[in-house]
């Protein structure tokens, strides 16, 4: 049984949510309906900025085609992307922390490949891995991984001194350091990376489409834009805003599950 001060608490937590999540809906909601009004009165160019009925039009148009298609191959690639980067960059990370020489001598290479230019290397990036998906997954990677190893370390060397201390006095090896200590103590960051991840991912996956994809969001971004179709490009980037938001709950469930075990 929960004490009374508990049970208190935890109405305060759960009532601070609602707050929360009803602002948040009441912001999204009323830009909605300010952005519809000011179209509905000519204030601003539908043609250049579109509006929401015409966005909810696209969107109804283009299901009756390929829409869930072109969902599905940028879905599958950020997907994918995401995994590779997330399982590599925790991996390197752990190498990297585990062997400090090592550590050392990748430091200087790792920030120089995380501040090249990416989209100044997508041609070479096609000739290499051909125009298709290869590619486009190679730009998210690029985009994502780097970073992923870089925070995952820089989390992995920043864990409090006493609890590494304390094992040694024990005589503990570094390895299983490493798993009774940096793993646990570092577990929220490492999905705080995750979740930066999937922005990262979504933002690479789109780079590449935009180069060399003939499907998926990036591609109706880069059609439209060429056609000046302005619903079309800005339907696709609402269609990301909620892909992006329904991977990042999926991963917040996924983490608040891991979190009660």
């Amino acid at each position: 049984m929960y004490s009374d001060e508990h049970i208190e608490f935890l109405k305060k937590k759960k009532k601070r949510k609602i707050i929360i999540l009803s602002f948040q809906i009441l912001i999204l909601l009323l830009f909605i309906a300010i952005w519809q009004i000011l179209s509905n009165l000519e204030i601003i160019n539908t043609f250049l900025f579109s509006s929401p009925k015409n966005i909810i039009d696209t969107i109804v148009k283009l299901s009756k085609s390929n829409l869930i298609d072109h969902i599905t191959v940028t879905l599958y690639e950020t997907l994918l992307s995401f995994m590779i980067a997330s399982i590599v960059g925790l991996v390197v990370a752990s190498l990297l922390w585990l062997n400090k020489t090592i550590a050392d001598i990748a430091d200087p290479y790792l920030t120089v490949i995380n501040s090249l230019p990416k989209v100044a290397l997508g041609p070479l990036i096609i000739i290499w891995f051909g125009a298709g998906t290869n590619s486009i997954v190679v730009m998210a990677l690029m985009i994502s991984l780097i970073l992923s190893i870089i925070n995952i370390y820089n989390s992995f060397i920043s864990t409090e001194e006493s609890y590494i201390t304390l094992l040694k006095s024990f005589k503990a090896s570094k390895f299983q350091i490493y798993t009774k200590v940096i793993l646990p103590a570092n577990k929220k960051n490492i999905f705080n990376t995750f979740k930066i991840n999937i922005s990262m991912s979504l933002i690479g996956v789109i780079m590449g489409e935009l180069l060399v994809s003939k499907k998926g969001l990036g591609y109706l971004i880069m059609y439209g834009s060429q056609v000046f179709n302005i619903d079309l490009v800005i339907t696709s980037v609402f269609i990301l805003g909620i892909l992006s938001y329904l991977i990042y709950f999926v991963l917040l469930k996924i983490e608040k599950y891991l979190n009660k075990k």
